[in-house]
């Protein structure tokens, strides 16, 4: 019987994203993030014991800075090789971009598979085969999976390879396969990477992303790990995920609707915290707040700026920060209603109602809007909500947000209940 450990996509350094200019913001845990749920992952193989350790790229997240990334790395390689684990690595599409990583030598417990071809590793003392390929630039396309040798008869077979499979949300299509072509080899398993998410994709043989090991912004939430796997007799006994994250990344969504205060609110929002900080077992936590439900103080919500008061609500939970909060709240009052009001504000919200204008016709009305967006600092357009989008479904989107505005202002200016 024999143990080995499956990570990847560790993004050594990478900054994690969407709390920079939070004031009280952790910045030494944020900075850290990644070395210190990397140093977690060694220290679980070292008490383990396990007898190998599979890195299925993108170990880097480009180019270093400067050469304390790579000395990080090699001296806990040095750790590993002192307790006598070896360590596989293919790189990924993040690897093949760092021109430094090539000048660094590594310790001769780590083996960093070609880029050239798929090549075969054996460890003839375990009865284990380890085959992969390295990325030869910072994009593949073809089909790598399709290029591996053969099973190795008589041994447990295992397949490294950095991949997006037949694709994935939010990640390139990079080296392309399906699951006939994994299963094709005859390998047992096949130790995966480039998907963030850990997912199981088969069990036989069984085919694994373990995600990768430190969510860096919103869009990377829940638990960060690695793949723990048992083989016996020649054959996988035992898969578990292991969780080494350090700062957890939450969207926190809370129902209001039963609430009939801002005070209500607050102790909502609270007990809601406190739940996902237990279900983080005492990790600090990177939360998205979203406010949602028929409410009755929807008006008041939308009127007032709840930033910093729920920062106050999350600070007193302890090591919480509220990456962003949206309100997602509804008015109770049907929008009927108040378009049949006799008031200025209700002369806007039903002019807004029969306004329907898609991104396209908006720039004909506003023929120098491009040149204005192109006047603006690039910073405004980056993350997962761009400033002055212009699809379809932004547009709609913020027209909604618009409609909501002006009736939460109608509400609160014209005695209507929410």
């Amino acid at each position: 019987m024999f143990k080995f450990l499956h990570t990847a996509d560790i993004h050594l350094d990478s900054p994690l994203k969407g709390l920079e200019s939070y004031e009280d913001a952790p910045v030494a845990e944020i900075r850290g993030a990644s070395r210190r749920a990397f140093d977690n992952l060694i220290d679980f193989a070292i008490d383990e014991e396990v007898d190998f350790l599979l890195i299925a790229g993108d170990l880097y997240d480009g180019p270093w800075k400067d050469y304390h990334t790579g000395l990080f790395f090699v001296n806990r390689m040095g750790r590993l090789k002192n307790a006598g684990i070896r360590v596989y690595i293919v790189a990924g599409n993040h690897d093949a971009a760092s021109h430094t990583t090539r000048a660094l030598p590594l310790p001769d417990n780590v083996t960093l598979f070609s880029a050239k071809k798929a090549e075969t590793k054996l460890l003839d003392e375990l009865q284990v085969a380890i085959h992969g390929r390295s990325y030869p630039a910072g994009a593949v396309s073809e089909n790598l999976a399709s290029l591996y040798p053969p099973r190795h008869a008589g041994y447990c077979n295992i397949g490294l390879l950095h991949t997006a499979l037949t694709g994935r949300a939010g990640h390139e299509p990079y080296a392309p396969c399906a699951v006939e072509d994994l299963r094709a080899t005859g390998y047992d398993y096949w130790a995966l990477g480039h998907v963030h998410q850990q997912e199981v994709v088969a069990r036989d043989p069984w085919i694994i992303f373990p995600g990768n090991i430190q969510g860096r912004h919103i869009r990377e939430v829940g638990a960060k790990g690695a793949t723990l796997v048992t083989v016996a007799e020649g054959r996988v006994a035992a898969v578990e995920q292991r969780e080494f994250d350090v700062l957890r990344w939450v969207l926190c969504r809370v129902d209001l609707s039963a609430c009939e205060t801002i005070e209500a609110v607050f102790a909502q929002v609270r007990q809601a915290i406190e739940i996902q900080r237990l279900a983080g077992d005492g990790r600090p936590l990177a939360m998205r707040l979203i406010l949602a439900g028929a409410c009755p103080v929807h008006a008041e919500l939308a009127d007032r700026e709840l930033i910093d008061e729920l920062r106050g609500v999350a600070a007193a939970c302890g090591e919480v920060w509220l990456e962003k909060v949206l309100l997602q709240t509804r008015r109770r009052t049907e929008l009927a209603e108040l378009v049949g009001r006799d008031t200025a504000l209700a002369g806007l919200l039903h002019s807004l109602e029969e306004l329907q204008l898609g991104a396209q016709e908006l720039l004909g009305l506003v023929s120098d809007l491009p040149a204005f967006k192109s006047r603006l600092p690039h910073e405004l357009f980056a993350g997962d909500e761009p400033f002055l989008a212009d699809t379809p479904e932004q547009m709609d989107t913020l027209r909604a947000e618009v409609r909501e505005l002006l009736a939460a202002r109608l509400l609160q200016h014209g005695g209507g209940q929410g």
